[in-house]
């Protein structure tokens, strides 16, 4: 009977391990489905701006090519308010399974320092640096500026009299605005939603300039609506050899026009599974391959950060540089509410 007894519970033993381990490998297979599955589904990308801007286009182009490597349709939604933290949260707020990624430009760099919101890049992992759009300097085609020194000249002689619009505090129009107080020349700024709405304020004469990106000014410099000056980077356009540098009229400036003032990057959140990340970096990197992209870039005059940036790791160190010259030339010029310092980052 006892026998009987030991024999049953042995076998209520066995059963009980065989069924907690058909339960684990249940689970666990539950977690390795997206290897084979994802995408299953369409894909939304959130750009975090105003349609018409640089991010969104670059975004739309970029969202046909990466639908074209998963199989997989992906609508763009534009979300924008408070400098990116609308859109940038509610991709946070879906579900972490890679069907919400984000698309956007550099305020992810800057919204602890100004006092907008406690998100940064180290909330979201980076599929890939995209491009960085080259920031231009453009006036109406009716503007008494005809070269870049003539508009450099009449801010230093008018302190805070020249009117310039850009996209709000932190945002890159806003960075290239202390570039030109760094070294003596105030500005009168006016604040407009996106960039699109900065570069209606030029053309009916509501402003004297605008610091855009290039993607977004192409087709009016082409028609003449608008001129173009200069160009904030270190190397003159290819497709404007005779229009020069920032640094060229005021060399003073050269340190800063090293920087990507307009870095794209696809994120997802840092809670999204490695495997649906490695699914979507291998898209992404096709994605770019893509004739389409590729004239894209090309007719933007687009700089690529993904060759510049190829992986993880050199995609955070580019971050964390970018952070650390930025967000100290906000705070140093007394337009960031709080130090780098409180969230350990260093001053270069």
């Amino acid at each position: 009977m006892k026998r009987t007894k030991a024999i049953h519970g042995v076998l209520g033993t066995l059963s009980i391990c065989l069924l907690m381990l058909s339960c684990n490998g249940k689970a666990e297979s539950a977690k390795a489905a997206p290897v084979e599955t994802y995408p299953e589904k369409p894909i939304t990308m959130i750009v975090p701006y105003g349609a018409g801007g640089t991010t969104d286009l670059t975004g739309r182009q970029l969202a046909i090519q990466l639908g074209k490597q998963l199989g997989k349709s992906i609508t763009v939604v534009n979300q924008s308010g408070a400098s990116g933290y609308v859109g940038a949260k509610t991709v946070l707020d879906a579900a972490p399974d890679g069907y919400t990624v984000l698309f956007t430009a550099e305020s992810l760099g800057t919204q602890r320092v100004m006092g907008l919101s406690d998100l940064s890049y180290a909330d979201f992992i980076p599929i890939m640096a995209t491009v960085n759009d080259p920031k231009v300097i453009v006036v109406n085609k009716g503007s008494k500026y005809k070269t870049l020194a003539d508009l450099v000249s009449d801010i230093r002689a008018r302190p805070g009299k020249v009117k310039m619009s850009y996209t709000g505090p932190g945002g890159s129009g806003h960075v290239q605005a202390l570039v030109y107080n760094k070294f003596g020349m105030d500005l009168a700024l006016t604040a407009y939603p996106g960039g699109s709405d900065c570069l209606l304020a030029v053309l009916g004469d509501q402003v004297e300039f605008t610091n855009s990106n290039f993607s977004t000014v192409t087709a009016y410099i082409e028609s003449g609506d608008l001129r173009l000056l200069g160009i904030s980077a270190m190397d003159r356009l290819p497709k404007y050899p005779d229009v020069p540098t920032l640094g060229e009229v005021i060399p003073e400036a050269t340190a800063y026009m090293s920087i990507p003032f307009t870095p794209l990057s696809l994120l997802v959140d840092k809670d999204v599974p490695a495997n649906v990340v490695t699914v979507l970096r291998a898209a992404a990197a096709k994605a770019v391959q893509e004739p389409e992209w590729k004239s894209y870039v090309a007719e933007n005059c687009l700089d690529k950060l993904y060759e510049k940036y190829p992986d993880e790791a050199s995609i955070k160190s580019f971050y964390s540089n970018w952070e650390s010259v930025v967000d100290w030339l906000l705070f140093d010029a007394g337009a960031a509410k709080v130090s780098p310092e409180k969230f350990g980052i260093p001053r270069l």
